[in-house]
């Protein structure tokens, strides 16, 4: 489960070939999957969030601008998952795991829901642990819950477009690197106007026809010439 979380914390590995052959083909099938499935939770929760947004915006518009709306709805994000996956599940684990300070639980909890994984802690391994089983499903609910909290925070985050660094850096990469493409598109637009221009096509049998319509005053038409 620590493989497709992309967490590892490097107590547990495969020692055997075919182990590790198994390990390899797992994760490139399960990362990408537990991708999809935490991002469509994400999307599920960014429909409540957008609620609350409008909420704020119906209420607070006419005080504040758009902007700092956003701020203090990212500022509410933070105080829920902080409270929720950081300052209460901190809490817990200070309470069942014995030589773990508050400090050390919290730790804990950010290393793991930040995906660093150093493996320096890890919960239900000391011996004669009442409800291991029990105790090591309800952490791996906590931090696949967590990640889903964090991917929803990252996701507020980059809804605001003063915020959004990327886009910054989008638009410097786009001043900076000449695509030929797009300079081979911008300069046909500023090519020449032919609708501007006397087309003339030379004819043996007749006048040499004038895109104006008019007949160029040195020609002789065959009356003349008898």
């Amino acid at each position: 489960m620590r493989v497709v979380r992309v967490l590892c914390y490097g107590h547990v590995t495969p020692l055997s070939e075919g182990g590790k052959i198994f390990c390899v083909v797992f994760a490139l099938i399960g990362i990408p999957l537990t991708l999809v499935i935490l991002s469509a939770f994400v999307e599920k929760l960014m429909v409540p969030s957008t609620m609350f947004l409008q909420w704020l915006n119906s209420r607070l518009g006419h005080l504040y601008q758009p902007f700092n709306i956003r701020l203090f709805h990212l500022a509410a994000v933070v105080v829920v998952i902080a409270c929720l996956f950081f300052l209460v599940p901190a809490a817990i684990f200070n309470r069942l795991e014995p030589g773990w300070s508050f400090l050390d639980s919290l730790y804990y909890c950010f290393i793991s829901l930040t995906t660093v994984g150093l493996g320096d802690y890890v919960p239900g391994d000391r011996p004669g642990q009442q409800y291991r089983p029990l105790y090591k499903v309800a952490i791996t609910g906590y931090l696949l819950v967590g990640l889903v909290m964090m991917m929803w925070l990252l996701t507020v985050f980059a809804e605001i477009p003063q915020l959004n660094f990327g886009i910054w850096f989008l638009h410097q990469s786009d001043e900076t690197t000449a695509d030929p493409e797009k300079m081979r598109l911008s300069g046909a637009s500023a090519g020449p106007k032919y609708t501007q221009q006397r087309v003339r096509v030379s004819s043996s049998k007749g006048p040499t026809p004038v895109c104006n319509g008019s007949t160029p005053a040195s020609y002789e038409g065959p009356e003349q010439r008898l």
